[in-house]
């Protein structure tokens, strides 16, 4: 049986982004036992020309569902960018995460031929539906996913490569 392009997206993309959420929590939950402020973790940066951590979190959120919306044409929701908190960010990944799950399997399996432009303020990128998946949302997803994780890390949030993972559904 083939794989269809709705296993290569939704259920990756849903496990990533509960482990995202599941991170934060962690990052809570140590900031409570430190006593450290955990929303001033937001504006980490591993470097001065990165993005910070805010940032790579609601990244993380919008690949997934930018990558849907232009498979399925189901439009997706839109985000301002606004979050100031860890409890905002787990709002917009719990609403990433219904929208991930409201997209139709049919709307998604089938479009591997779908042509995709992605459009830069240098440029335009064409991919075709598959080649788009696996060979820039998932790796951009992953990058955005494991920065987080690595930001959290180097602030001292007790974190694994379990918690990395995910639970598997």
């Amino acid at each position: 049986m083939a794989t269809e392009l709705y296993d290569l997206t939704v259920p990756p993309f849903s496990r990533g982004l509960r482990a995202l959420s599941g991170l934060l929590d962690k990052a809570v939950a140590h900031g409570k036992e430190t006593g450290v402020d955990r929303d001033s973790w937001l504006s980490l940066r591993i470097i001065d020309d990165m993005n910070p951590l805010v940032k790579q979190v609601q990244t993380a959120c919008d690949s997934p569902k930018l990558c849907l919306a232009r498979l399925s044409g189901v439009a997706a929701p839109v985000n301002d960018d606004s979050e100031t908190t860890i409890a905002e960010l787990q709002q917009r990944i719990a609403d990433t995460l219904a929208y991930l799950a409201s997209v139709p399997r049919d709307k998604v399996d089938g479009q591997e031929g779908k042509e995709v432009t992605l459009t830069f303020p240098g440029g335009e990128m064409k991919f075709l539906g598959q080649p788009y998946v696996t060979g820039f949302a998932m790796p951009n997803f992953y990058f955005h996913l494991t920065t987080a994780y690595d930001l959290l890390r180097g602030a001292g949030v007790p974190l694994g490569k379990r918690d990395y993972m995910g639970a598997p559904t």
